[in-house]
């Protein structure tokens, strides 16, 4: 318990107005008080991110994207789609708004995708809206692994930069470079707010 010696000074203004002219008085006053500090259970509220948080998430977007391709092959495009619907309502932070999502393989005019649509149709296709859009998360895919260049915290957001290796089915390997931004919403789940995927340049 810690005893606490405050002096507190305060300046009260009372503004009225009288025959059109403002007028404003004064009343200053000290007080001096012991303040005693009691141990308690306080409720700690705490948004920001850990690293632990953010490499969970980070997986979560890999088993994610594995089990959308297996369930397109055992159950069907149907089901497929259901699905990652499911991932991108849990993954990312399409309720705020706009997310600034700019896939691996898209071209304009439809390069980035702020919408959700936008993003079902990246990942799944059969949206005549996006006709360009194949499915991404429909290619065999069997592995994900996660390579981060760095990470940059600042409380509840994380900023991630590295290289994504994903495996099909054929076990030929796609490394793609990619950057997320993850927010934590009020319920303490990250969200991605930016993702931004591309081939790495060569040189010809």
């Amino acid at each position: 318990m810690k005893l606490l010696k405050t002096s507190i000074s305060a300046l009260l203004a009372a503004v009225t107005f009288s025959s059109g002219a403002l007028i404003i008085s004064h009343r200053a006053f000290a007080d001096s008080t012991t303040t005693k500090i009691a141990p308690s259970k306080t409720l700690i509220v705490n948004r920001a991110i850990s690293e632990s948080e953010v490499l969970a998430a980070q997986k979560a977007w890999g088993d994610a994207l594995v089990a959308i391709s297996t369930t397109y092959e055992t159950k069907g495009l149907d089901a497929a789609k259901v699905l990652a619907g499911k991932v991108i309502d849990a993954a990312y932070g399409y309720q705020f708004g706009a997310v600034l999502f700019k896939p691996t393989l898209t071209v304009a005019p439809q390069t980035f995708r702020t919408t959700r649509a936008g993003a079902l149709a990246y990942f799944v296709g059969g949206d005549p809206a996006f006709p360009s859009d194949a499915g991404f998360a429909l290619k065999g895919w069997r592995k994900v692994e996660i390579k981060n260049a760095g990470i940059f915290i600042s409380g509840n957001t994380a900023t991630t930069m590295g290289n994504v290796l994903i495996t099909d089915k054929d076990g030929k390997v796609t490394i793609v470079d990619k950057t997320w931004q993850f927010l934590k919403d009020d319920n303490g789940n990250l969200r991605i707010i930016l993702h931004h995927s591309s081939l790495p340049f060569s040189v010809k």
